[in-house]
């Protein structure tokens, strides 16, 4: 069979936290003709779906992008060292699917701990770093010292360092391109406060993250997007399948246009906010969601494990 998908329109207009995004496509450029505008809504609509040209059963991967399913477990500050020891037993125990990429990342002062004593099937990131080489940056912690403890990534833009600690645009990327460069990959997030989305600012806001790091990155290897809309970020509260789907789409697209076709098709897009063991297989399902950064399931080895084996929710009939 095949899996079928509703235009883009029609997904708008069923949503009413979506009806914000039809206001906000309207101004995102003015100069833009009616009919260049029914070309993005057929193509969005055209990516979506997934058709079988013949009859029968054969396995699909319903991914619309190229690059490997990826789940990061955000642990924030989080833990003690008996708390994490466990949680590192259980994350060696499960079983994981293996076409799937998985990275946590502990509080910086647990990151030896982990990185001593987790399977080598998970990698380590760091949940912060500077701008650039370290020195007398009082309480911050420099690239070089992420990567002499081991870690691969590293996860920046996060809603919490924007709208808690205060960083903005200018200086999340920065931190990027400083990162790259010394071969540190990077889960870069974005995503609007509920106030935007009310707003119809949705796309506004996340394409303007998304440009801050375009303009400052020196290249888009080793860069996971993670769309994360602060409304549904630790408050029991997440995206829709469908709105998660509308957005990385709209994402993807957007590096299509103003990046390239082979960065949009090879940079994962993922999704963060409240994600958990029953909600993840549903959200997997949906060809722009290539993975996810959860939050306080990623502290329960068992329900991480869940929601890194929800790839399989990719394979479907067709």
């Amino acid at each position: 069979m095949a899996v079928a998908s509703t235009s883009l329109a029609s997904q708008l207009s069923a949503t009413c936290h979506l009806s914000g995004l039809r206001k906000s496509f309207s101004k995102l450029d003015n100069s833009v003709s009616f009919s260049t505008s029914q070309a993005f809504f057929h193509n969005v609509d055209s990516h979506l779906r997934l058709s079988s040209a013949g009859k029968g059963c054969r396995a699909v991967v319903t991914m619309a992008g190229s690059g490997k399913f990826f789940v990061g477990g955000n642990w924030k500050c989080n833990g003690t060292k008996d708390s994490i020891s466990k949680l590192v037993s259980d994350l060696n125990s499960a079983q994981l699917e293996s076409d799937v990429d998985v990275v946590v990342a502990p509080p910086f002062l647990y990151i030896d701990q982990v990185k001593n004593s987790l399977t080598d099937r998970i990698e380590v990131s760091a949940q912060n770093c500077w701008t650039g080489k370290g020195g007398a940056f009082t309480g911050e912690i420099s690239v070089e010292q992420v990567k002499d403890l081991g870690c691969k990534w590293v996860i920046l833009g996060h809603s919490e360092r924007r709208h808690v600690i205060g960083e903005n645009d200018e200086f999340i990327g920065k931190k990027a391109a400083y990162a790259l460069s010394q071969g540190v990959g990077i889960i870069a997030c974005i995503g609007e406060l509920l106030q935007d989305r009310e707003a119809g600012k949705t796309f506004d806001v996340c394409f303007q993250q998304l440009k801050a790091y375009a303009d400052a990155l020196p290249s888009w290897d080793n860069v996971v997007i993670a769309y994360e809309p602060v409304w549904a970020i630790g408050t029991g509260k997440v995206a829709t399948p469908e709105q998660a789907q509308e957005v990385h789409a709209a994402l993807r697209d957007w590096l299509t246009k103003n990046v390239s076709a082979e960065v949009a098709s090879k940079t994962r897009i993922i999704y963060g906010g409240s994600v958990n063991g029953s909600n993840s297989s549903d959200l997997a399902k949906k060809e722009d969601i290539d993975g996810f950064l959860v939050g306080g399931a990623s502290l329960k080895g068992p329900e991480f494990a869940t929601i890194v084996n929800s790839v399989t929710s990719k394979k479907v009939a067709a």
